[in-house]
């Protein structure tokens, strides 16, 4: 399964950006939306090091909950040892 992960830009460089989420930072590629307009603290789309989506805040709030609500439910089913598949 392929994830993205809605991330805010917190630097850009070029065709880069530090891009930070739930505290964990990453460079990130803006290569895929060079015709996008982008700012620090926009949020974005991210797959494999690559921004592919800008997105609206409300849209990154939706996609964290969802992500949150999975996360605890995997968690409340998972055996005692807490282990992920």
């Amino acid at each position: 399964m392929c994830l993205g992960i809605p991330m805010r830009i917190v630097e850009i460089h070029g065709v880069n950006a530090r891009c930070e989420a739930k505290g964990v930072s990453r460079e990130v590629s803006l290569f895929m939306l060079q015709d996008e307009p982008l700012q620090v603290g926009d949020p974005v789309l991210v797959h494999v090091g690559y921004a592919i989506q800008k997105m609206t805040p409300q849209e990154a709030r939706s996609t964290w909950e969802l992500f949150d609500r999975a996360l605890a439910a995997e968690e409340a089913a998972a055996p005692s040892g807490g282990e992920h598949v």
